[in-house]
């Protein structure tokens, strides 16, 4: 009898649990086509190029359309920030972070001067591909 009240209890605990995870509010949001921009080469002469797949993470999915709609906006700020980096950078993990950190704070910046409202909670970079 105790085995089948163990049973039931992880059963009420698993359920619970998966009902706590189904509440998530939280959304992503894809750029497309993908940010592609030139960066600074090691010599003055010579541009490489960047190519970025962005998605961000939103505090909640109904900003989804907010997004959307600033979408020029945050692009432009994107490539602004790619453009601007030396290829050491853009060629290093490091790097990479930093640059998504940048964004990840511009971005937030730009949303929140525009709507008043905590909207991105994280930028990710899923493909990130230089030349």
């Amino acid at each position: 009898m105790k085995m089948h009240a163990y049973l039931t209890l992880a059963l009420v605990l698993l359920i619970s649990s998966v009902n706590v995870k189904a509440e998530s509010t939280v959304g992503y949001f894809g750029f497309e086509p993908d940010i592609i921009t030139n960066y600074i080469g090691q010599s003055n002469k010579k541009l490489g190029y960047v190519r970025v797949t962005v998605d961000l993470m939103l505090n909640d999915v109904s900003n989804i359309a907010i997004v959307e709609h600033h979408t020029p906006l945050l692009r432009d700020a994107i490539v602004q920030i790619l453009s601007k980096e030396p290829e050491e950078t853009i060629k290093s993990l490091t790097g990479r972070e930093e640059i998504r950190m940048r964004c990840a704070e511009k971005l937030k910046g730009l949303l929140n001067e525009e709507t008043g409202q905590e909207i991105v909670r994280e930028v990710l970079f899923t493909k990130y591909l230089y030349h």
